[in-house]
């Protein structure tokens, strides 16, 4: 059990944790400002929503499938490397080749295909990746390394978001900024493959890798309540976080009348605010849980985040707006690192990645699912108002955006926040 490990040093800890900062830095540059500019170039201001939605709807595809698949093939797999390196070297190389693809796409259904390609690799990386923590971690350290997580994440959150904005920029080069968001996550890649020892053994394989494959989606799944409610907690609030970030470049064009450069820069802006309170807030909040609890932590991370969206969405001008992402970034930073600690606490240890994949599914899910659903509600706005760029578009996503909020802490009342085998030995002790 991980409570039986000894402690590992901090730098071991960063170095589990730093293979976010390059997944971040892609999704970041990707999801707020590469893809935004290039859908919106290639079908017309008054069908970014349907847009989005497409190319979004093979993500969710891709990250439903191949992440929990891969990430219990991983828990079966013994090689020299051992069973989740490989696979996110894979993963790791094959996303500069798709990053490629989508830099230099020319039509939106190349686009689609490109992106499609990149989730299926990332995902094939980042199924095995989630097993690092319940596999190496000891329990009394897991709040830290959740924190970490957080922190790589507000990190590649700044580097993305900043490397896409100098792509956009005029005289910019999209091909040089998209490729250089590959760069980092290779950089960080090579230090997980490298520095890592995870050791070459892992349980007993007693079936074949088709069933091995086919197990991840084993009706036993529908027995883990916790597990499937804060799947669905997971989606809904960071697909509300996603408002404060996806929709920005819209958010500041539209409802603040900025040209698209100047609106570039206010989302890096914006997400260096969201990103440094995040980082702020990740640690501190991860020892509150540890000595108050999990939930009572993520609750108080939906209200402020909460608090941030509402504002933004009656901001006057866009400095406003700025300072109102502040406690959105306090909120999303609180989630971000005690809901990972909870994931490591309710899961069943003995196929880590299988669960780890899952629950992460529901990560790469979120940004999806509220692009289509805000997206859509934007083009019915601007249909309503005939006008394409109607300023009340991004808004109504920010109402979207609060409504996800609200059916996250619904979905977290179910959860039991346990750790794992606590709860199972006190319901053997009971029987």
């Amino acid at each position: 059990m991980s409570g039986d490990r000894p402690a590992l040093p901090l730098r071991t800890l960063v170095t589990l944790s730093v293979y976010w900062l390059g997944i971040l830095t892609i999704q970041y540059g990707l999801g707020t400002q590469v893809v935004p500019a290039m859908v919106e170039d290639m079908v017309g201001a008054g069908y970014v929503g349907i847009g989005l939605a497409a190319v979004n709807a093979v993500a969710v595809i891709a990250s439903i499938f191949v992440q929990p698949t891969v990430g219990v093939i991983s828990d079966y797999t013994i090689t020299r490397w051992g069973r989740r390196k490989p696979y996110i070297f894979i993963g790791g190389l094959l996303d500069m080749v798709f990053l490629y693809g989508i830099a230099t796409s020319d039509t939106f259904v190349a686009l689609v295909a490109f992106y499609f390609l990149i989730q299926v690799s990332s995902n094939f990386a980042q199924g095995p990746f989630q097993g690092y923590v319940p596999d190496l971690v000891p329990a009394q350290q897991v709040g830290t390394a959740s924190g970490l997580m957080g922190l790589m994440i507000v990190i590649g959150a700044i580097v993305g978001s900043g490397i896409a904005m100098f792509g956009l920029q005029p005289g910019g080069s999209l091909l040089a900024a998209t490729l250089a968001l590959g760069g980092v996550e290779i950089v960080a890649m090579l230090i997980v493959v490298t520095r890592v020892h995870e050791g070459t053994t892992g349980p007993k394989r007693t079936l074949s890798w088709p069933r091995v494959a086919l197990s991840a989606w084993g009706a036993d799944i529908l027995g883990e309540r916790s597990v499937l409610w804060l799947l669905l907690v997971r989606m809904l609030f960071l697909g509300a976080a996603a408002a404060a970030t996806s929709f920005g470049l819209y958010y500041f064009q539209r409802t603040h009348g900025l040209p698209r450069e100047d609106a570039s820069q206010f989302v890096f802006y914006a997400t260096v605010v969201v990103a440094g309170m995040s980082g702020l807030a990740s640690v501190p909040a991860a020892r509150l849980s540890d000595r108050f609890g999990r939930k009572p932590v993520i609750y108080g991370g939906m209200v402020l985040t909460g608090i941030g969206l509402l504002g933004m969405a009656l901001a006057p001008t866009p400095e406003l707006a700025i300072a109102l992402f502040v406690p959105a970034g306090i909120g999303i930073g609180a989630f971000l690192s005690v809901d990972w600690a909870l994931m490591t606490d309710v899961i069943p240890k003995h196929t880590s990645a299988r669960y780890m994949g899952i629950l992460n599914a529901g990560t790469a899910m979120a940004a999806p699912v509220f692009l289509i659903v805000g997206g859509l509600t934007m083009d019915a706005i601007g249909r309503v108002a005939n006008d394409p760029s109607a300023p009340g578009g991004p808004v109504a996503a920010m109402y979207v955006a609060i409504g996800f909020l609200v059916l996250a802490a619904l979905a977290l009342r179910q959860v039991d926040a346990r750790r794992r085998e606590l709860g199972e030995a006190a319901e053997l002790a009971a029987a």
